[in-house]
């Protein structure tokens, strides 16, 4: 079932939250400019393995509101918290997929991993995101001709074959979001910097990463595995940006293994 959250005046974001009575739960915090709708392949499995799976929508994506501010990692963080403090949360795996993952880090070390027992990133954006060069290209796309930098991110997405009609779905995916708030996380990316905070997560960190990803390069994965002190690196060897789905029933053997 999905509903809206009340995280501050008059911003609600989109949960959906599926198997509610399920005895083991897992939240998911999706990439950019995405939305909860990407993990599908593992809401599909999941709930009847017996777990709560929540997708959470950030703020400017997805079915949540769009204000105009609040695109900052503590501002992200802030929103999960308050989701998670709402639904009375406690004893859960956070799974961030990209940027998620950065939230997801950046959750960890504001609120000292408040109620994680389990951490999972999934191509990661950190320590760092984007290059200057990078965003500088995104932002002209998406102020100018947002169609296009979509299909750009999708054509550098994934690994594995896509067909046609899954490219529309993702582009779909992506174009929900508004204009103002995929163009703030680009700045977000480009600025960002998660080095001291990969030192201070708390919990058991387990990191799935494609060794093809063209987005945020296996070597960044290697780091965090450094970095984060009790992690574990699990290469895909199939994947892209997009190990959730490239190999999804790995993925969802993965996830059910740890968490149990």
């Amino acid at each position: 079932m999905g509903y809206l959250v009340t995280v501050e005046s008059g911003v609600n974001l989109y949960v959906e939250d599926l198997n509610p009575k399920g005895n083991k739960t897992i939240v998911f915090i999706h990439g950019w400019p995405l939305s909860h709708k990407q993990f599908e392949y593992q809401f599909n499995v999941l709930p009847s393995l017996g777990y709560r799976c929540i997708g959470i929508d950030w703020r400017g994506f997805g079915n949540s509101d769009k204000p105009f501010d609040g695109y900052t990692l503590d501002r992200l963080a802030d929103d999960i918290c308050a989701v998670i403090g709402i639904l009375q949360l406690e004893n859960f795996a956070l799974v961030g997929h990209s940027t998620g993952g950065a939230i997801a880090i950046r959750y960890m070390t504001r609120y000292n991993g408040y109620g994680v027992t389990h951490l999972v990133l999934v191509d990661a954006a950190a320590p760092l995101g984007f290059s200057e060069e990078t965003a500088n290209r995104y932002l002209m796309q998406t102020l100018n001709d947002r169609p296009k930098l979509m299909q750009e991110v999708i054509d550098g997405f994934f690994f594995q074959y896509i067909t046609k009609e899954f490219s529309d779905w993702f582009f779909q995916m992506g174009m929900q979001a508004a204009g103002w708030s995929t163009a703030a996380i680009i700045v977000l990316l480009r600025d960002e910097n998660l080095y001291e905070d990969l030192q201070k997560i708390v919990a058991p960190t387990l990191i799935i990463h494609g060794i093809h990803d063209k987005v945020i390069p296996f070597s960044q994965a290697k780091e965090q595995n450094e970095l984060i002190p009790n992690s574990q690196l699990v290469p895909f060897n199939y994947s892209g940006h997009g190990a959730f789905w490239e190999e999804r029933d790995k993925f969802n053997r993965i996830l059910t293994q740890i968490i149990n």
